[in-house]
């Protein structure tokens, strides 16, 4: 079976990066988690208060960037290192969720992280997942999905992993807030903007668990895989 890259997109909290997760692992592909590495943009930014109104500062900071993403082994999964340093639980804080879409709309920004994934793509055999996957990184993906899903039920999900995370001190209407605003933002903003790709498949998974919806995913990667 062929190696293909599989781009998916969709609004914030809709389980794209479990998702991606699962089938990576089913497949022994890739995962690139395309959310992390502008997140973790953003901490830098906060850390460096750089100001984003100007393009200059906001360009010389990107070159003190680099990113990588490092195997741990004991949670199975790929973690996030910001210039070295393991940042996968810093860049989960509400203040970066609160920042990261004004710092991903940024012109300098997307062709900073763009140019890095376009990179990992060229070996196929990847899934990444994110806001422009389909449309603007890889918009020649053998197969695009489009994941949404019910606000409110995104909030839920959205609220377990942060009280898992130890931070119970948030509420259901900050987090729907945080979303609601983040949708709008990457959906409008003018550098690539969250949009399903013409020939992506529309996934609703509001009422789907995350077997059924992996088993739907593997059943169009087959397809795509084989050439049908």
């Amino acid at each position: 079976m062929n190696k293909i890259v599989i781009a998916i997109d969709g609004y914030s909290s809709c389980g794209k990066s479990t998702m991606a997760k699962q089938l990576a692992k089913e497949l022994n592909y890739v995962f690139i988690d395309s959310g992390a590495m502008y997140r973790a943009i953003t901490l830098y930014f906060l850390r460096n208060n750089i100001n984003l109104n100007d393009s200059a500062v906001v360009e010389n900071a990107l070159q003190h960037i680099q990113l990588q993403f490092a195997y741990n082994i004991a949670e199975g999964k790929s973690d996030m290192l910001l210039n070295n340093e393991n940042v996968e639980a810093a860049i989960r804080s509400m203040d970066v969720s609160n920042n990261v879409s004004a710092v991903a709309a940024l012109e300098a920004v997307r062709t900073f992280a763009v140019a890095q994934q376009q990179q990992m793509g060229k070996a196929k055999g990847i899934v990444m997942d994110g806001r422009d996957i389909g449309t603007t990184v890889f918009p020649d993906a053998e197969l695009k999905i489009f994941v949404t899903a019910d606000v409110d039920t995104r909030v839920q999900r959205r609220l377990k992993e942060l009280h898992d995370k130890g931070n119970t001190d948030i509420s259901f209407e900050e987090v729907k807030q945080n979303l609601l605003s983040r949708d709008y933002i990457d959906s409008t903003r003018a550098i690539s903007p969250l949009r399903k790709a013409d020939d992506a498949v529309l996934l609703d998974n509001t009422n789907l668990t995350r077997e059924e919806q992996l088993n739907i995913v593997l059943n169009l990667v087959m397809e795509r895989a084989s050439g049908k």
